[in-house]
């Protein structure tokens, strides 16, 4: 050890402007961590003055922070190291409102798909972000927008519960006015009075490209083969008691099933969306959760099972009773009374005539039940064309049809012979199904025969038991087409001579404007006008007809 040492080149008195006190600093003050042998070299290198001497501490004093602090990051993992708060903000810098609001992307916001955290696939506490459109859980320090805000540099985002507009990672809310688009985009809301003009005033909007399109006429996305539950939303949406009743009431406390379907009514009518267009995507997950699987947006379902069973629903959504008639709006728009009339049927052998004779009984039993929903028969399609080649598709007037429910046409089923007849108070709304398809053991058949109808003036009186304390006998009772569900068949392959394609079952929905009188006509996205005098050329198979309102005394009487 004594070989390493070397004397210095001056003895530490000789150096002027050097203080004891000043030697003991410096000595108490150097790295403990290097060799004596070191120390000693470093001592005795050329000293400038004092101003070196204090800078050398200081950066001595950091670099034993940058020791410790490489220290602490070797500690074990089971030991606590206590991390500071990153800086959150309460309220935007003064000056700086309006900060990164300008790197929101309103072409790319689509709020209409199931709410669900983009990566934890999470419903709860759901933030939008404003700039890429994606949906992320939560806002604290350690939430997946927190991250998406700091890798990819998307600083803004909506509550979708709270309709709150937040800055990430700074965490305060945004108050700006420019952002009421978004959010009555994400959430419609409307006044009473914008609700009663909805039938009285017709209205063109714009989207964000600059497309018109009509508030409650807009295209509906086809994800697979959800097809038959565009076209029963479509029509429900525009019955307008329905319509009025879920978009002014508050359902925020309300079942999944309610909550959603007054979401997607009150996008239809929407006249500030962003495109002209609204996905079911939301409606349809809660559908398929409620249903069992029974409608999915993935296979083909009948549009008449689906309206019974989302009506039954809605109603207990709504908290209707099964038993207790007319216990929520549902009931009080469609339900109505049906008396029905049975007989039994007995056969007899006739040993005149050497067969079986059909009689009936003389007791008839008498019931009444109630329905939403009516069933019309189609007459059997004829299997040859008559001699002058016509018929090739038969047609039958709805009255014709309609004559099931007039109390004299029997209706053979189980030995029995049932007739039936509407009963007072018809309800505001009556919805027809047209039975078109019929299954067997073997095979599933269409009758393609088409219904004749006039849009306007049903009369129904002939089909409805007379009650003078309801209605006047022999005054019409006038009811009006608002939408028709038509079927339309598609070849999934080409239509050769020698070999028939298997059909493939399409839907869409002819709905009257009220506030024009037109008629528009909706598959999927695409909607159109089309001439009333044309709605029936279709396979029509659900329709709905509204009551008119009848006149008040002295004003005149029948048609309005």
């Amino acid at each position: 050890m004594s070989n390493l040492k070397r004397p210095a080149e001056e003895a530490f008195d000789a150096v002027e402007g050097l203080s004891p006190s000043s030697k003991k600093s410096r000595i108490d003050d150097y790295d403990k961590s290097l060799t004596p042998a070191s120390a000693i070299a470093n001592g005795a290198e050329t000293r400038e003055g004092s101003n070196e001497e204090k800078a050398e501490q200081t950066n001595g004093e950091n670099n034993s922070n940058e020791v410790k602090d490489e220290e602490d990051d070797d500690l074990e993992a089971g030991e606590e190291v206590e991390v500071k708060a990153p800086i959150r903000q309460a309220a935007p810098t003064e000056g700086y409102d309006d900060l990164y609001l300008d790197t929101i992307d309103r072409n790319v916001l689509d709020f209409d798909f199931e709410k669900l955290c983009s990566i934890s696939l999470s419903n709860i506490n759901v933030y939008a972000c404003l700039v890429c459109g994606k949906y992320f859980q939560g806002r604290g320090p350690k939430s997946h927008a927190y991250f998406h805000a700091l890798d990819e540099g998307h600083h803004v985002y909506i509550n979708m519960s709270t309709q709150k507009v937040y800055v990430l990672p700074e965490g305060y809310e945004v108050k700006s006015k420019s952002l009421d688009d978004i959010k009555y985009v994400s959430d419609p809301r409307y006044t009473r009075q914008e609700v009663l003009d909805l039938d009285r005033k017709p209205h063109v909007s714009r989207t964000l490209l600059g497309k018109e399109y009509v508030p409650g006429f807009v295209g509906m996305n086809n994800i697979k083969d959800n097809d038959y539950l565009n076209v029963i939303v479509q029509a429900l949406s525009h019955v307008s008691p329905l319509r009025n009743f879920f978009l002014l009431e508050d359902f925020s406390n309300a079942p999944e099933l309610v909550k959603r379907t007054s979401i997607l009514f009150r996008k239809i009518w929407n006249p500030r969306a962003f495109k002209s267009h609204v996905s079911p995507h939301e409606l349809l997950q809660e559908i398929s959760l409620r249903s069992n699987k029974k409608f999915t947006l993935t296979q083909q379902s009948d549009p008449v099972e689906f309206l019974s069973w989302f009506l039954n629903h809605l109603h207990l959504g709504l908290g209707g009773s099964k038993t207790k008639p007319h216990s929520s709006v549902i009931q009080h728009i469609f339900q109505g009374k049906l008396k029905v009339e049975s007989q039994a049927i007995t056969a007899r052998a006739d040993q005149v005539h050497d067969r079986l004779r059909f009689e009936e009984a003389a007791d008839v039993q008498s019931s009444v039940s109630r329905f939403l929903l009516l069933t019309l028969d189609l007459p059997p399609a004829p299997l040859f064309q008559d001699e002058q080649e016509r018929n090739i598709i038969p047609q039958v007037p709805l009255t014709t049809i309609l004559a099931k429910y007039n109390g004299v046409t029997a209706q053979e089923l189980n030995a029995q012979r049932k007739r039936y007849r509407l009963q007072h108070p018809l309800p505001p709304f009556l919805v027809f199904h047209i039975k078109r398809f019929s299954k067997n053991k073997f095979v599933s058949e269409r009758n393609p025969t088409i219904v004749t109808f006039d849009a306007r003036n049903l009369d129904v009186s002939p089909y409805v038991e007379p009650d003078p304390n309801s209605h006047q006998h022999g005054e019409p009772i006038w009811y009006d087409l608002v939408a028709n569900v038509v079927h339309e068949a598609v070849r999934n392959k080409e239509d050769v001579a020698d070999s028939v394609g298997e059909e493939r079952k399409t839907w869409k929905v002819q709905l009257r404007d009220k506030a024009t009188d037109e008629w528009v006509v909706a598959q999927d996205l695409f909607v159109d006008k089309v001439r009333s005098e044309l709605l029936y050329l279709s396979e029509s198979y659900l329709q709905i007809w509204e009551r008119r309102r009848e006149p008040p005394p002295g004003k005149g009487k029948g048609k309005a």
